[in-house]
């Protein structure tokens, strides 16, 4: 297919995106399904979920055609290298725009949401705006939670492409940041000096000194869920 010509491939894009959207909404939807007991309904839900899974797969197969394999054992170890390191590549990309770009924009919006917009809806109707208020602070506070975890991606990604290329072993820094504790469930980073205000932790708290019935701001995982942070780095091999 001629990508060249930039209307198709943003169509193409947007119907990757589409397709790739409905299949993790339609999961959600059938463990709701499962949760209340209809496990037809939830098999449904499961069963489009994968039909839609294909459809992302092939368009993002005309989208990156370098990335389509024929015949993996007809492949060179240089060829096999080399599409590894595209998958790494087009993976640093995703998630460093997700933490510099996307991620800040959204948190950004959402606060000025917050603070404009629907202030004029919330006087209308306060026990709405009460809800409006909490759904956009959390929002808020999601994505600006969110911004590291994608960072941490990156950095991960980034020694696991070092490590193919014949650079090292991708592993873990042996001392852990100092104060920084990271979540095992979903990768959320506690940062003593931000803190998680929107559960009562000020800014300043020490991991060790938060209730032990704390928990993640991002997955609700419990706080035995989380490690001492310890940055991603490339060791010898």
């Amino acid at each position: 297919m001629d990508l060249s010509k930039p209307g198709t491939h943003a169509n193409l894009e947007a119907a990757f995106g589409g397709e790739s959207m409905a299949n993790r909404k339609y999961l959600f939807f059938a463990d709701v399904a499962k949760q209340l007991g209809n496990a037809e309904l939830a098999k449904l839900f499961r069963d489009t979920a994968a039909q839609e899974t294909e459809h992302a797969f092939a368009h993002f197969r005309l989208l990156h055609p370098e990335l389509v394999i024929a015949d993996a054992a007809a492949l060179s170890d240089e060829e096999k290298e080399a599409v590894l390191a595209r998958c790494l590549e087009l993976a640093i990309e995703g998630e460093t725009y997700e933490y510099t770009t996307m991620y800040p924009e959204f948190a950004a919006q959402a606060r000025t949401d917050r603070d404009s917009e629907a202030v004029a809806e919330f006087e209308e109707q306060i026990d709405e705006s009460k809800d409006h208020a909490a759904i956009f602070r959390k929002a808020a506070g999601n994505f600006g939670l969110l911004a590291p975890v994608e960072q941490h991606h990156a950095q991960r990604y980034g020694v696991a492409l070092e490590a193919l290329q014949g650079n090292g072993k991708a592993g873990e820094a042996a001392t852990p940041v100092p104060g920084k504790w990271i979540c095992k469930v979903c990768s959320m980073i506690y940062d003593p000096a931000v803190g998680d205000p929107d559960s009562g932790i000020a800014a300043g708290t020490p991991f060790e000194a938060i209730p032990y019935d704390w928990e993640c701001p991002l997955c609700g995982a419990r706080k035995a869920s989380f490690v001492p942070y310890r940055e991603p780095e490339l060791l010898a091999a």
